[in-house]
């Protein structure tokens, strides 16, 4: 089923690697190159990886369990999904101009503030927006996958990210900074140019006007409704005297011409839900958007709460003090804070507890705003907590796929990790140019290092300290870092150890096949844009 291809891929994947453990002796360096002969991976490891992987990486599948538990709880406002189609209208006629802006955002702050991980708290609204605005699964997998992955292309400023490069490699933060900023802005223009490429090929997203059947259930029964799409994809439901019988059956309320201002949760025989893809249609998305409502609703506590939100990633993930930008303010705010004292107690300090300064959070540090945002939002709109807890266990349930998938992930980081046969690989290749950089061989190394480690940091880590050691000629060192960066950010797009293609695809339910015929023109493009830029650099 495609509801699983996803794991199966990453199930195949780790059997690969284990097989490559029987293959290639296993070798790491420190110091100086040690081989460690065959270190085969039995099936006793292959039941405790995975929760080895657990042990240090969890937290990162709880945050997305904890996400998947937020927009749970926001599909029981109605008020959400009047404020997605707000947004929507907003956009009414310039959806591609919104694509840009999307793709603009997620790829500077990924550059700039590494917020790769950051951003699965977005990624819901993200898609839920695309959608709505007509396109189907794959454009909105290209604009947020595709946005990560040129992000990391045109890495600048993030410390967080390549902070082991920088120091491995002796180069400063602002290394190439021009140079990989023109990288940015042509991966993120090849990338949108080759987004409406996919939407004009596939389907526009102003289509004739016509109406169309649906069929829909409430209270376990089949209702017929009429669907009529028009230029703006404005779609309007008329029910016949059946529906209209089911609507009324179900606690009294009718959607489609409610004028209740109720406030309180959804339930779930209460709303006509209707497909609204155009460039594909698919009857299984309906988990990926909130029910239609016909009520009104005040949505400026979305606008202001989701923007805050956005502000604070931007602010907290920001390297603004050691290794960045050298400036001190949010330390000495922080440290100001939470030892203000009344009374001789620290009030602060002991309220919030451990407290880190703007620029060093990371995601777990986000849980708490997450709490706070939707409780403000849950007493606003008045939702019940019986509400609350079935909203958050039915986001639970749709997030545990991909949660499942970053496990699997970072068990493929375990194995290669305790099982170092990429080494030897890297010796194979590395050993054809020896002192000197070999622009191709140096793009394999990295591009093998970015399949096997998963993680940025585990890939530079993996690969550059032996590099370094055999490649000595300090000054291509500027150029191997923006190889090794770029290559990473390329494999983000078709690797089966990509962290955000994998779980991106997880959660739209696509499958992996289906998403390399849509981007292979993508991975062309930009590998030979690549491969031009560094033989630029090499000869200048």
């Amino acid at each position: 089923m495609k509801k699983y291809n996803i794991v199966k891929v990453l199930l195949i994947t780790i059997l690969v690697m284990v097989l490559l453990t029987w293959i290639f002796p296993a070798a790491y360096y420190s110091s100086e190159l040690v081989d460690q002969g065959r270190l085969q991976m039995g099936l006793s490891e292959l039941f405790n990886y995975p929760l080895t992987a657990v042990s240090y990486f969890g937290h990162i599948a709880v945050f997305i369990l904890l996400i998947g538990g937020f927009y749970g709880i926001l599909y029981k406002i109605p008020a959400y999904r009047v404020f997605l189609d707000k947004v929507v209208k907003k956009f009414e006629g310039k959806e591609k101009v919104f694509l840009a802006i999307v793709t603009v955002l997620l790829s500077l702050g990924v550059s700039f503030a590494g917020l790769h991980i950051a951003y699965f708290l977005f990624i819901p609204l993200i898609i839920s927006l695309i959608l709505l605005m007509g396109y189907d699964k794959i454009v909105a997998a290209m604009t947020v996958v595709g946005s990560v992955a040129v992000g990391f292309i045109g890495l600048t400023y993030s410390t967080t990210i390549n902070s082991v490069l920088l120091s491995t490699l002796a180069l400063k933060n602002d290394y190439q900074i021009g140079v990989r900023f023109v990288l940015l802005l042509v991966g993120i223009v090849l990338l949108l140019f080759n987004i409406y490429m996919y939407i004009k090929l596939n389907g526009n997203k102003l289509i004739k006007k016509e109406v169309k059947e649906a069929k829909v259930e409430i209270d376990n029964k089949v209702v017929e409704v009429k669907k009529e799409t028009t230029k703006t994809v404005k779609t309007t439901t008329k029910s016949s005297s059946k529906s209209k019988a089911a609507t009324k059956s179900t606690k009294g309320k009718s959607t489609s011409k409610s004028k209740s201002k109720n406030k309180a949760a959804l339930k779930d025989g209460d709303i006509i839900v209707v497909k609204e893809s155009v460039v594909k249609n698919d009857d299984n998305d309906s988990y990926l958007l909130p029910s239609r409502v016909g009520s009104q609703h005040k949505v400026w506590p979305f606008t202001l709460f989701f923007t805050l939100m956005f502000v604070l990633l931007v602010l907290a993930f920001i390297n603004w003090n050691e290794g960045g930008f050298g400036i001190k303010l949010f330390d000495d705010v922080t440290k100001s804070v939470t030892e203000f004292k009344l009374f001789k107690f620290a009030i602060f300090g002991k309220l919030f507890g451990t407290t880190n300064a703007f620029g060093t959070w990371n995601v777990m540090d986000l849980f708490v705003p997450m709490a706070l945002v939707i409780l403000l939002l849950s007493i606003i709109y008045k939702v019940k907590f019986d509400d609350i807890c079935d909203g958050f266990v039915a986001g639970v349930k749709k997030a545990a796929g991909p949660s499942l998938v970053i496990i699997l992930l970072y068990t493929v980081l375990v194995i290669t990790t305790y099982h170092p046969f990429q080494t030897t690989l890297y010796k194979a290749f590395l050993d054809i140019s020896k002192t000197h950089l070999n622009i191709i061989t140096t793009m394999i190394v990295t591009l093998l290092a970015a399949i096997f480690n998963v993680d940025a940091l585990y890939s530079f880590q993996a690969l550059l300290p032996y590099y370094v050691s055999v490649v000595t000629k300090v000054d291509n060192y500027a150029l191997t870092g923006i190889i090794a960066q770029s290559m990473y950010g390329f494999a983000l797009l078709f690797a089966p150890t990509s962290f955000i293609l994998m779980s991106v695809l997880a959660y739209l339910k696509v499958s992996y096949c289906e998403w390399l015929k849509a981007v292979w023109k993508l991975l062309l493009e930009l590998f030979v844009t690549l491969l031009v830029v560094f033989i630029i650099l090499a000869l200048i």
